[in-house]
């Protein structure tokens, strides 16, 4: 590959030999008035050749025909102009012509006079851009083919450098348009585009990119033009043409530049490790300048293929992070329904608590103060040995004061029990394995503080129309008991698994498990055990009656099991995966 240091070598190198000009002839113009110069010029340049191209000799017997001859022809390599033709200076306003109007550079000027006194050579030289000046005299045949020669050498000279300079400028204008593509299709099919102006010919071509290194066989055809556009998009080498594959896997092989007839083959290796191999055919031989501006693009290109696989990982790594922030709102957005769910069931059982400690305080104090004051009286009644009826009506009295009690602590607890069922559900797809691995980790820290193990099998994707602030609500009360009533040390394990048209949840623990008497009555309101302390200790408050009455609502149900005291529990909540009909 072609460093930007070695661009003056190659154009050098290209310069050392022969253009490939046998595929056409040198084109010269004779511009006299004399039709015996022309004939003598063509008869003294019948068997020139130079470089194995012959001479195209074009005439013009007039300053007038000159002009039209120099503009319908701007390949003409140069010029035997006579000076004096329709007027003294006809030749040197035809030299202006050429160098000003149609702006001719590389073509050379052989000024020739018949009378050099009228036009001495020195200020000619000094005030025209011509290359040679001769008087007819003094140009026999030897030193017409020199002076002619010598302008031949010239003329490729210059237009070598004409051409290499347009080549530059192609591929700086190119640089800056290649840097801009984000794709890498849209990139190949502009180095495709950018090679066909490079060398001024009609090509087919094809770019292949490899992304495995040496040791991968398959690679992906990128952008295809003329023959080669029906391979665009092919992703394996079994699709392109048996030919066309063995050229593209030699060329991986080989690792290098070839030029050979029509057909170039540029190989270039990104700082990624990917390779490229394009492939051109062209209309004709590519000289040596056109190999040489063919490497000093190369060169460039693999800058150009980074530049659009450090975008893509640029933009990968900006969704991800794009996806890490939305997942991490939705995480914080769960975690605040959570807290807020959290803070109603606190605000539930603050309630209920002010409401029967201000019925203690007041509505029940008056029941108890009959009691007491009837009981110390029938204490004193049965000292005093009073008969039975008095003792009778005390104890009648006490009674009574007993079933107001009564039924005043039952209508509170009723009334505290509505007001903390008072529950609704909104229902929407709802990832419960992700759901039930959020609450798990909420209450991780609970677990550590008491050296337990918790573990969590979740599958992804197991959706279930419910509502996600209940449910969550529900396994974070099994989660928090399963935690609180095990033992230190303990195991916890949670799990998701989805059953024919069930999603079932399981909270197990290996902690004091519960008695058969616990478990037939154990999602009754305020129901106390018998096991102390038990996972099923938790059943004593209102814990488990709500997650009953939430997976009730889902159209689901809770379960409980435990092989007794001390041999763990667990608990299975099984919901329906879409809405009951």
């Amino acid at each position: 590959m072609a460093e930007p240091d070695d661009v003056l070598h190659l154009i050098d190198d290209a310069g050392a030999s022969p253009e490939a000009s046998s595929a056409r002839k040198w084109k010269i113009a004779v511009i006299d008035d004399d039709a015996a110069v022309h004939e003598g010029t063509r008869f003294a340049l019948s068997d020139f050749s130079l470089n194995g191209a012959t001479l195209e000799i074009l005439s013009a017997y007039s300053a007038a025909e000159g002009r039209v001859l120099m503009r319908d022809n701007p390949d003409v390599a140069a010029v035997l102009l006579d000076v004096i033709m329709e007027t003294d200076v006809a030749g040197l306003e035809l030299v202006e012509y050429i160098r000003n109007e149609i702006r001719n550079e590389t073509v050379r000027i052989i000024l020739r006079t018949g009378q050099p006194g009228q036009a001495p050579e020195r200020s000619v030289i000094v005030q025209y851009d011509i290359n040679d000046y001769k008087a007819k005299t003094e140009l026999t045949a030897d030193k017409l083919f020199t002076s002619l020669t010598a302008a031949l050498r010239s003329y490729q000279q210059l237009e070598r450098m004409v051409q290499t300079r347009r080549g530059l400028e192609i591929i700086i204008d190119a640089a800056s348009t290649l840097y801009d593509f984000k794709s890498m299709q849209r990139l190949a099919e502009g180095v495709l585009t950018q090679l066909a102006s490079l060398l001024n010919v009609d090509c087919a071509g094809i770019l292949v990119l490899r992304d495995d290194g040496p040791d991968g066989n398959e690679f992906s055809v990128l952008a295809g033009s003329g023959c080669y556009s029906r391979f665009i998009g092919t992703t394996s080498s079994s699709a392109l043409d048996p030919d066309l594959r063995r050229m593209v896997e030699a060329a991986f092989q080989r690792r290098k530049n070839e030029f050979a007839d029509c057909r170039s083959v540029l190989y270039l290796r990104t700082g990624s490790g990917r390779e490229v191999v394009v492939l051109l055919q062209a209309e004709r031989q590519l000289s040596d300048t056109d190999r040489a501006l063919v490497e000093i693009f190369s060169s460039r290109l693999s800058i150009a293929f980074d530049n659009v696989i450090l975008y893509r990982q640029l933009h990968e790594a900006n969704t991800q992070l794009e996806d890490r922030v939305a997942q991490r709102t939705r995480a914080l957005m769960q975690a605040n329904r959570r807290l807020s769910a959290q803070w109603l069931r606190l605000q539930r059982a603050n309630g209920f608590k002010n409401e029967i400690l201000g019925t203690v305080a007041h509505d029940l104090k008056n029941p108890l103060g009959v009691i007491l004051g009837r009981t110390e009286m029938l204490t004193e009644l049965i000292s005093a040995g009073s008969p039975r009826e008095n003792v009778t009506a005390q104890v009648e009295h006490i009674r009574d004061a007993t079933k107001r009690l009564t039924s005043m602590v039952d209508q509170l607890i009723s009334d505290a029990m509505a007001d903390a069922f008072d529950i609704t559900i909104r229902r929407e797809p709802v990832d419960v394995g992700a759901l039930v691995t959020e609450v798990t980790e909420s209450n991780l820290p609970s677990a550590i503080n008491k050296q337990q193990k918790i573990s969590v099998s979740a599958p992804p994707n197991i959706v279930t129309m419910c509502d996600a602030d209940r449910i969550r609500e529900a396994i974070d009360n099994l989660v928090s008991n399963a935690i609180k009533y095990s033992s230190i040390g303990g195991e916890i394990k949670v799990a998701v698994t989805r059953e024919e048209k069930d999603t079932l949840i399981r909270i197990a623990d290996d902690g004091a498990g519960l008695s058969p008497e616990d478990l037939g009555r154990l999602f009754g309101r305020f129901q106390r055990l018998s096991a102390k302390p038990t996972a099923g200790e938790s059943s004593t408050g209102l814990g488990l009656s709500i997650v009953k009455r939430i997976i009730d609502m889902h159209g689901g149900h809770v379960t409980a099991e435990s092989a007794g005291p001390g041999r763990g529990s667990t608990f299975t909540v099984t919901l329906p995966v879409t809405e009951p009909s």
